[in-house]
């Protein structure tokens, strides 16, 4: 049968980035044509009711390349032509077994974390022969192509990011119910969306408040989102006196993630590079989501975050780990609210013109036919400039939880 298995342990109602990034492209698929194998998690049973197309679940919240798992999913590849690993490491070791098994096409995608594994000598022989496996190996954008591609012969990599739904991710998308229903008004308002961890560095923002403040009194830091660090980020708010003007939603409701983004003036995420490297962003979809929302972003220089933003059209990227500089980077925006707002338009303008979900989807099924070996669609060109680029729809918030937003 002519259908397309996902293999992947990345896949909503877990929440996360991938997961949003696996479903947005199976879910633009002729549902026909889908089966997805995935792990249990909370909330699957009335996710998956929802699908137009097949869903198995692993009976754990976990699958490793073991016999049990490459059992079931060689039973499931016997009735597919195409196999895409949702994430390439680990589960693309199991690509041999599902090609016995009947699949011609085996496409693996790649993100931050495989990059990281190239840093790691067992991990980068690991990669290697996972690589092999596969017809087609996608990467995020230039960050992630550099790491890889000593280990992954260059003509099996081909660019393949996130879009974004732009008439989901729009300006005037709610932001005014927000700021009614939080007592902002008119307060100039940073927004941050993400999962509350230290790599996302709102920690950062917090320290540099003090700072901004002391520049734009009125100024209101938005932490929207849930995770581990909430405790300890309130209480260094609380401690450096910031009670009033840094408000923490905690999850939402993925379907009001939009009117959260657009109830902000700025978008900030200063992410950084922790852990020797092993800890890095592969892109960051949430500075698209706020270009398309129309906002002008502030991203952290950590791993691929600088694709997602054209530093001094869209926004500025700084270093993640210096709150002086981020605190100048925000007061910078809005203290000039024009130059934001012209930020903001040429940021939607960017989505639309590069990072829409139709696009990703047309190159994506294009890497599934046995014609396209070598592929080589023409891709937008890299903020950097330095090579091809690429570009999200329905989407579980980075972090959240299947309905929920937790960053």
């Amino acid at each position: 049968m002519d259908r397309t298995l996902f293999v992947t342990n990345d896949f909503p109602p877990r929440a996360g980035g991938i997961q949003a990034f696996v479903h947005g492209i199976a879910s633009r698929l002729d549902p026909a044509s889908v089966v997805v194998y995935a792990p249990r998690w909370k909330g699957c049973e009335a996710f998956d009711a929802r699908q137009p197309y097949e869903v198995v679940r692993h009976p754990t919240s976990l699958m490793l390349p073991t016999r049990q798992v490459a059992r079931r999913a060689a039973e499931l590849a016997r009735d597919c032509r195409a196999v895409v690993f949702g994430a390439a490491a680990p589960l693309g070791l199991l690509a041999p077994v599902l090609r016995d098994a009947g699949a011609r096409r085996v496409v693996m995608l790649t993100h931050g974390h495989e990059a990281s594994w190239a840093r790691l000598p067992i991990a980068r022989d690991v990669l290697r022969r996972i690589g092999e496996g596969a017809d087609v190996v996608t990467y995020l954008g230039g960050y992630t192509r550099r790491h890889l591609a000593p280990h992954i012969a260059d003509t099996r990599l081909v660019r393949l990011a996130p879009g974004v739904d732009t008439t989901v991710f729009h300006p005037g998308a709610g932001g005014a119910e927000v700021r009614k229903s939080l007592g902002l008004g008119g307060r100039p308002v940073v927004v941050c969306v993400s999962r509350l961890v230290p790599r996302k560095g709102q920690d950062i923002l917090v320290r540099a408040w003090p700072l901004v403040r002391a520049r734009v009194p009125d100024a209101v830091l938005l932490l929207v989102g849930g995770g581990p660090s909430r405790g300890a980020l309130r209480r260094m708010a609380d401690r450096s006196g910031l009670r009033d003007s840094v408000l923490f939603t905690g999850s939402v409701p993925w379907s009001a993630l939009p009117s959260y983004y657009d109830a902000g003036d700025v978008f900030a995420m200063p992410c950084r590079t922790r852990l020797g490297g092993l800890d890095v962003e592969g892109l960051g979809i949430v500075y698209l989501e706020a270009s398309a929302t129309g906002l002008p972003v502030v991203a952290g220089a950590s791993g691929g975050a600088p694709d997602a933003v054209r530093h001094g059209e869209t926004g500025l990227v700084v270093d993640g780990t210096s709150h002086e500089e981020v605190a100048a980077a925000l007061v910078e925006l809005l203290s000039d609210p024009a130059r934001a707002r012209a930020m903001g338009e040429r940021g939607r303008a960017w989505i639309e013109e590069e990072w829409r979900w139709d696009l990703v989807a047309a190159r994506f099924s294009a890497l599934l036919a046995p014609e396209s070996a070598g592929f080589s669609a023409p891709l937008a060109p890299e903020s950097a400039g330095e090579e091809p680029a690429a570009p999200s729809r329905d989407r579980v918030i980075p972090g959240g939880g299947g309905q929920e937003a937790q960053p």
